[in-house]
């Protein structure tokens, strides 16, 4: 017997559709993939409802816990409880460990979002009787007392001092920085692990330690005065194993195939890490380097001691005492005055505000030259989009 075959032309559509199990049907395709399902929201709300409610039985009719913070407290307790059960009961146990892990991390990221918020916003508000008059930020401390009005007086001697001494320090820490970085990568070696092993414990130096190494070696075996020179070389020790630890930590992440397609195009070793490796990690080295100033911007102790605190504007870094804004906010707050406290918390506010400027400027250096601006990105995005082939013409002999 022979089996005919019946064949019948197929037809071409613009979709096409794959064969279906006759007993299946197909699923409904989701419109919000990114969106949690109705019965999931659910949960997690009418959760936070009923820990609310449970934690106002708990703290006002049960136990004695007055006080926002132990209400606060209770109901992040209660809140995690309410929705583990809450999720046992409709789901199996890997979606609550999964349930309960994603609320302990974003209520982690609460926590520091808010501690940072508060702190912030009480610096600001216990700074503002000085921050709003003009002068705070244009005239010094000369001739000022600690009775005199805010209108009279100023942090610019300050301000000044804050941002010779970080230039000095930069100018230092950041080639040294990178540079040992580059060598704890590229090179390699025994020694780049001993390098390495001694960066890592400068990490966790004091700063009165680094303050005192600059006065022992600069001003008394050296005999330089003290001045603004000094404390930027004090604040470079405390900068230096910042930028290089985190410089070491971005190199490593540089994919090895970039260093081996440069060497095998007979690139050499130093053109290879300053044309390849460096501008791949420019980002993270960006972000060591505002760690760096972050660490530096802060620190009293290492200016205290190398350069000492003076109420007037000093512009010269090689000689004479050079004030920072740390140091102008010690002695404010130390000196007991109502209205030098408030000086004292307006010169915080001040640092806050020069450290995210830096920070801005920071992160816009970092981008790549064409993508800075919209323009920019709108060239780069032409210049990666794919390209239609244009059709190429045979050449025929004649």
């Amino acid at each position: 017997m022979t089996a005919v075959l019946e064949t019948q032309p197929a037809v071409v559509t613009g979709t096409t559709h794959l064969p279906q199990p006759a007993g299946d049907a197909a699923p409904a395709p989701r419109s919000d993939i990114g969106a949690l399902p109705a019965e999931t929201r659910f949960v997690v709300w009418g959760s936070r409802v009923a820990a609310l409610g449970l934690t106002w039985v708990v703290c006002e009719r049960l136990l004695p816990l007055p006080g926002v913070a132990w209400f606060v407290l209770v109901l992040a307790g209660t809140n995690l409880l309410v929705l583990a059960v809450a999720t046992w009961m409709t789901e199996d146990a890997v979606t609550v460990r999964d349930r309960v892990a994603q609320w302990l991390v974003s209520s982690g990221a609460l926590v520091v979002f808010g501690a940072l918020a508060s702190v912030v916003l009480f610096v600001l508000q216990r700074g503002w009787g000085a921050l709003h008059h003009v002068n705070f930020f244009t005239t010094d401390m000369t001739g000022i007392g600690p009775s005199d009005p805010l209108d009279r007086g100023g942090i610019l001697h300050a301000m000044l001092g804050t941002l010779i001494e970080l230039s000095i320090a930069v100018a230092v820490t950041l080639p040294m920085g990178i540079g040992t970085a580059v060598f704890m990568n590229e090179i390699g070696g025994r020694f780049a692990r001993v390098v390495r092993t001694v960066v890592e414990a400068m990490t966790a130096l004091p700063s009165i330690v680094a303050g005192l190494f600059v006065y022992t070696t600069w001003i008394i075996a050296l005999g330089m005065p003290r001045s603004g020179l000094a404390a930027g070389l004090a604040i470079s020790v405390m900068m230096l194993p910042i930028i290089a630890r985190a410089a070491d930590v971005v190199l490593r992440v540089v994919p090895g195939s970039l260093r081996e397609a440069s060497l095998a195009l007979g690139a050499s070793r130093w053109k290879t890490v300053w044309h390849v490796v460096l501008p791949t990690a420019r980002p993270g080295l960006a972000t060591a380097l505002i760690l760096g100033v972050a660490r530096g911007a802060g620190e009293t102790s290492p200016v205290l001691i190398s350069s000492g605190y003076a109420p007037f504007v000093h512009l010269d870094p090689s000689t004479g005492v050079m004030t920072s804004l740390p140091l102008s906010i010690y002695v404010n707050v130390r000196s007991g005055q109502d209205l030098m406290i408030a000086r004292g918390f307006g010169t915080a506010a001040t640092l806050l505000g020069i450290v995210l400027v830096l920070f801005v400027v920071a992160r816009i250096l970092a981008r790549p030259p064409g993508a800075r601006s919209g323009a920019g990105r709108r060239l780069v995005r032409r210049l990666t989009t794919t390209r239609t082939a244009r059709p190429t013409r045979k050449l025929t002999r004649s």
